[in-house]
Parts: C-alpha cells; structure tokens; sequence
C-alpha cells in the first residue's frame, strides 16, 4: 500500500516516521519474498537442467509398427528429449526428417541425439548431416561395432581415424560426434583395450562420448573412475540399471544395484548435457518399464 494512501486512512493515528517504518517493513517483506521466489525459481529451472530423455531404441518393437503413435505415449508419460536409431536413406522410422522434426515439437519433444552405425559414418555422411540438423541434433552418435568391424587392436586404430574425419565434418554443421560403448571395447587384446584406441587416438576436441553406464559397469570399470581420468569427454549417458543376479540382465532404472546417485553427483567433471533411459531388454511391455523408469529418475535423479 503507497504511504499517501495509508496517511489518508489513519490520519490520526500513523506519523511520518510510523509511516516510513511500516513502508520500509512493507518493502523488506515484499523483497525477501521476492528474493524466496528467485531462490524457487532457480531451483525450478535447476530442476530442469537436464530434462528426462528416451533412447527409442528400447520400444523397437512397438515403433517400427506405429512410430507416431509411440512417441506420443513417450511424451505423456513425462519424457522430454528422444535419441532416435534406425536412420535411414533420409528418413527416422520411415518418415522424414522434416516431418519428424515437426511431430516431435507438437508433442513436446526435442531431439538431441541420434544413433548411427560405422557404414552410415562411411557411407553418405553428409546427407546424414544435414537431415540432423534439420531435426535440430546437437549430437551424432557412433552406436555400435559389428563383429566384423573390431577383430583387432588394428580395427580400432582404422575406426579411430574414420571418427575423426566423420567428427570434423560434423563441426562444421555445428554437431557433436560421440562414440556410445558397450562392454565389448574394455575386452583385454593383447595387452591394449579398444576403448583406450577410441579415447586416445580421437581428437578429444572433435569426438566425445556417450556413456553406458550398465555397459561400463557390466565390464567391471567404474564410470566414476572414467569421468575423473577424461573429464568433459561424457556429453551423454545411457542411464540402463543392472539386475541383482548372476546373469546381471537389464532392469527398469532403480531396480539394480547400480548406484546412479553417486555417478550423477559427478555429472559436471563428466560434461554431461544429456541422458537418456534405455532398456535393452524388458520383461513385459516397454510402455511399462520405461514408464517405471521416468518415475524412478524422476523422484530421485532428475536435476
């Protein structure tokens, strides 16, 4: 209330120095609630630093029959970043990139990320490259090896280079290029380990990486440990829990014994911008592990 009005209702009861009193209380009381609110809203947005994403890869099945209707159901059940797979001759599950790109925004849906095998690295990169931008990716992944591709120590030094060449090109567009792990790369090879080829013998400024953190865990290294050893190599993650048994099989995200509460406390020495839930395999529907998943990252991870 402005003092000349409060003059004008108590004119016989309020002085001037009454008056400045209750007007300064009245300004210190409306800062330091708005100074509360500043504090909320920066742990609101500080909540939503890093949004709640979905590798689609764990829902294969149902989106190769029904893409649009999936992604919708990704999107109601919370998820608000997608890493797609399975791109093709300038298409995302059969539909363009422009098409895609838009059904994606009117469901609230952004797109960082998409996975890539090495023939697509080595084939028609460049097309690959622009349908990525126009589906506003900020990141362009290097998704798995065949069998075929890293029979030797020999092979990852020859991926390390076609990495490095397909990386440079995605600079250019403004794109980050990662390799994603499996357990594969920390196998013992003669004394040398093809994950250490990929980290060693990569442009650390061109070609970064996105983390399994099941995968890592399965090998037996601690992903911790690797974010201390290659700080800001991690831009992304695969957050996929590990069951309690000897067969150590895929489980909804807070079922397992991995400890994601360590590793996202150092989500910053890791460079860590995204991360998205990913189930390899589920029990029952997809729909309902990745579902169970959100609810788990959601309580007790997002922020």
């Amino acid at each position: 209330m402005k003092s000349h009005l409060i003059a004008h209702f108590f004119p016989n009861f309020i002085g001037l120095n009454i008056l400045a009193m209750i007007t300064r209380r009245a300004f210190i009381q409306q800062t330091g609630l708005l100074s509360i609110a500043a504090f909320a809203g920066s742990s609101f947005l500080s909540k939503k630093s890093h949004p709640i994403g979905l590798q689609l890869y764990t829902l294969r099945d149902n989106i190769s029959k029904d893409p649009k209707g999936v992604i919708e159901k990704v999107a109601v059940i919370g998820y608000k970043e997608v890493e797609s797979f399975g791109y093709n001759s300038g298409k995302y599950f059969g539909i363009s990139a422009t098409e895609f790109s838009a059904f994606l925004k009117a469901n609230g849906l952004s797109h960082p990320s998409s996975h890539y095998m090495l023939a697509g690295v080595n084939g028609n990169w460049g097309k690959a490259i622009d349908d990525a931008a126009t589906c506003g990716q900020k990141y362009m992944v290097l998704a798995y090896l065949l069998d075929t591709e890293r029979t030797s120590i020999d092979d990852y030094k020859k991926i390390a280079a076609q990495i490095n060449t397909a990386a440079a090109a995605c600079k250019k567009a403004g794109i980050q290029f990662c390799y994603h792990n499996h357990d594969f790369e920390f196998i013992d090879m003669g004394g040398q380990q093809g994950f250490d080829i990929l980290l060693n013998e990569t442009d650390a400024g061109l070609v970064k990486f996105e983390l399994d953190l099941y995968w890592i865990s399965k090998a037996g290294k601690d992903p911790v440990e690797m974010f201390k050893q290659h700080p800001g190599r991690f831009p992304l993650w695969h957050v996929k829990d590990m069951d309690n048994t000897e067969k150590k099989f895929f489980t909804e995200v807070g079922n397992g014994v991995i400890d994601f509460k360590r590793i996202f406390a150092q989500a910053k020495t890791s460079g860590m911008k995204y991360y998205f839930v990913e189930q390899d395999v589920c029990p029952g529907p997809p729909l309902d592990s990745v579902e169970k998943s959100f609810q788990y990252v959601s309580k007790n991870l997002a922020g």
